[in-house]
């Protein structure tokens, strides 16, 4: 733990490693929110799939 604490304390920042970090952490932010879209998405194509639809149901046989 010293040794790591005596390692950060000496460093300054690298510019280029802060800049990929930045990035970074804004395209995870977008797929996060990009899959919370297609999430939701999916839960209502699943709730209209399971709805009963009244139009494709046949009330009387098609055929007399």
């Amino acid at each position: 733990m010293a040794k790591a604490l005596y390692g950060h304390v000496g460093n300054a920042p690298d510019r280029r490693l802060l800049d990929e970090v930045t990035r970074l952490r804004a395209r995870v932010r977008a797929l996060e929110f990009e899959a919370a879209r297609l999430q939701a998405e999916n839960d209502r194509l699943t709730a209209a799939a399971q709805a009963p639809d009244e139009l494709l149901r046949i009330s009387e046989p098609a055929l007399t």
